[in-house]
């Protein structure tokens, strides 16, 4: 049998494996470090440290916002435990770490199903002109670290938000794509197709489609807590059974472009020299017109001097042009 002096120090020793465990279970493990490309954010009891009563709404990543949206998108601002450490958290505390490295995807990248969008490298997407084209590109993003909230917190799952929302906009924009209005007006006769395939447009206008999907996600941050850096769309390709006849619609479009624009180079041409031949005329007639002005001046003046000075000036006159001339051929009055 154990004495009774045995009983307190297997109780002492008892306690101190307790507080050795409690230790090294909770206290150890409460520190923790942030790398230099993560950012991180604590909660207490489930509730996340914020920054007093500041929203994003507060925050210039809101400006994209429209007024509509500001209400539904209202996070609250988390403080944001920056790269560096050792830090320290309570047993009842939470970490939420994330990188903030830019990452890029194919845009028909799908996070819940691997074999979407022919396994992720090519995307659909119907014209207005019902052309099934195929669509490639890459779409590259990082976490907003402004809106750490609504990374964590606000959406389950992020980055299937976005895909989503970024094909959503990008279908949308394909289906209602209208280039720009041409220089130009078709001649008498020639079909409006020729120069009004849609997919001929969109791929003429990449930059355009790349520019407008990057206004159309600069809310992206504000919203899910996902800042989209850009958009690059690479390829439109049309579905094959249409790729012999597009080639040979776009190479008619091409010539009648080439003619169309020839011919106006030639018109501004002519009408160039037809003006100069204009100026050139009203500064000989200008030029005519310039003595005979003067010397109606110089003959209201001597009129106006007195009654004999301008039969005087004819008179002189008169001599000048006789003594030029070689014969003289006079009127006898009777």
């Amino acid at each position: 049998m154990l004495s009774l002096g045995i009983l307190p120090m297997i109780f002492f020793g008892m306690i101190a494996g307790f507080v050795a465990w409690f230790l090294v279970r909770y206290l150890a493990s409460g520190i923790f470090t942030v790398d230099q490309n993560e950012r991180a954010v604590k909660t207490s009891f489930g509730r996340a440290e914020r920054i007093g009563g500041l929203t994003t709404l507060d925050d210039p990543v809101a400006e994209m916002l429209g007024e509509e949206e500001r209400p539904r998108y209202c996070y609250p601002q988390v403080r944001v435990i920056p790269p560096g450490g050792p830090y320290f958290k309570w047993p009842w505390e939470r970490i939420y770490k994330t990188r903030i490295a830019v990452q890029t995807v194919s845009m028909a990248y799908d996070p819940e199903d691997d074999e979407a969008n022919e396994g992720g490298t090519r995307l659909s997407a119907v014209t207005k002109d019902q052309l099934d084209t195929g669509l490639v590109g890459q779409l590259r993003f990082r976490v907003s670290e402004r809106n750490l909230y609504a990374w964590f917190f606000g959406v389950r799952s992020p980055i299937a938000h976005v895909m989503g929302f970024f094909i959503s906009v990008l279908r949308e924009r394909i289906a209602n794509f209208e280039a720009p209005a041409n220089n130009f007006e078709l001649p008498e006769g020639m079909p409006a197709g020729v120069a009004g395939i849609s997919i001929n447009d969109l791929r003429k206008n990449l930059s355009s489609l790349n520019e407008h999907m990057d206004r159309e996600c600069a809310g992206a941050a504000a919203r899910y807590g996902v800042a989209l850096d850009a958009s690059l769309i690479t390829s439109i390709d049309p579905p094959q059974e249409v790729e012999s006849a597009l080639a040979a619609i776009n190479t008619a479009h091409n010539q009648v472009s080439s003619d169309i624009s020839l011919a106006q180079a030639h018109a501004d041409q002519k009408i160039v020299q037809s003006r100069r031949a204009v100026e050139i005329e009203t500064l000989n007639a200008q030029a005519e017109v310039e003595p005979l002005l003067a010397l109606s001046q110089q003959v209201s003046a001597l009129q106006a001097s007195g009654p004999g000075a301008l039969a005087a000036y004819i008179r002189n006159v008169k001599l000048s042009l006789f003594g030029k001339a070689g014969h003289v051929i006079l009127e006898e009055s009777r």
